[in-house]
């Protein structure tokens, strides 16, 4: 699995087209993180936009290796791993980014307010959380479980902005926990966000490799 990973890591980066969803998320950031602002709102920020982003890189990864190769990987490798290997490279990608923006809102923000190392604890949570609930949305709306690109897209976009707003998605649910603890001064640490998070994660990821093995 570790040669799968490196295999994968070197595609997105010679692939170069990690620049765009990353450029984005820079200036998702680099806009809506001000010097000053409570650091729980500031970092219920930075993971927001992990949820799109990740959910592009998952995009970008099962998609990004030509049609010849990826068959020969498979039969190397076995569908499974290498379409697992996909995910957890656009994961761990998401996940490093929102480890940067994170650290930017915990340097800009006022840290004046609620207790900085349990809020830099419920911010990691929450940027894990949303990592997680992205992934799971791009496992769904990408190859092999949806073929056609444009409908890939357009489901990933509407999939994110759900993950977002509705009340059982667990990246809504770290997000209004970093937000309660804003307004209260008490950050709640989001662990059930994050189990759920994962729960999602998996099941989205297991029912992508499968599809990818009975494609294969």
């Amino acid at each position: 699995m570790t040669a799968l990973l490196r295999y994968q890591c070197a595609l997105l980066l010679r692939s170069q087209r990690w620049l765009a969803p990353f450029a984005l998320y820079a200036a998702f950031v680099a806009v809506g993180i001000r010097p000053g602002d409570p650091v729980p709102d500031s970092l219920g920020y930075a993971a927001t936009g992990l949820v799109p982003l990740t959910a592009w890189l998952v995009r970008i990864c099962v998609t990004g290796e030509p049609a010849a190769a990826r068959e020969v990987t498979a039969a190397a490798a076995g569908p499974v791993r290498v379409h697992a290997a996909a995910l957890l490279t656009a994961l761990a990608g998401a996940l490093l980014t929102g480890a940067a923006g994170g650290a930017v809102a915990l340097l800009l923000g006022d840290r004046a307010g609620p207790d900085p190392a349990r809020t830099a604890l419920a911010g990691g949570l929450a940027v894990a959380a949303c990592a997680l609930t992205g992934a799971a949305v791009g496992a769904l709306c990408s190859r092999p479980l949806v073929r056609r690109r444009g409908y890939g897209v357009l489901a990933a976009a509407l999939g994110s902005l759900l993950a977002l707003v509705l009340a059982p998605s667990p990246a809504n649910g770290a997000l209004s926990a970093l937000a309660t603890g804003a307004r209260s001064g008490a950050v709640p640490l989001p662990f059930t966000a994050l189990a759920g998070a994962l729960l999602l994660a998996g099941a989205a990821g297991t029912a992508a490799c499968l599809a990818a093995a009975r494609n294969a």
